[in-house]
């Protein structure tokens, strides 16, 4: 269908059919490659290191390739159980 010279995205789909609109998630969670480093003094590529495992979830920090400095961390939590 075109609508004003442009084609509708929607066409075809029933307006009160929401399940047909829902798109499934395209990731879980989602991992740095570069980050700042205050020593480098620049955005560098980090490694992921685990430091924790809490009972809430892993904790990790992401350590700087070039130097070894400590750019950042993050929680991963454990996903939700299914009974």
């Amino acid at each position: 269908m075109q609508c004003g010279g442009r084609r509708r995205l929607d066409a075809g789909r029933d307006p009160q059919n929401h399940t047909a609109m829902r798109q499934p998630a395209d990731f879980d969670q989602m991992e740095a490659s570069l980050l700042y480093c205050p020593k480098c003094r620049q955005a560098t590529p980090v490694r992921k290191r685990l430091l924790l495992v809490l009972p809430e979830g892993e904790k990790f920090d992401y350590v700087c390739a070039q130097c070894g400095t400590i750019s950042g961390d993050k929680l991963e939590r454990p996903p939700p159980r299914r009974w």
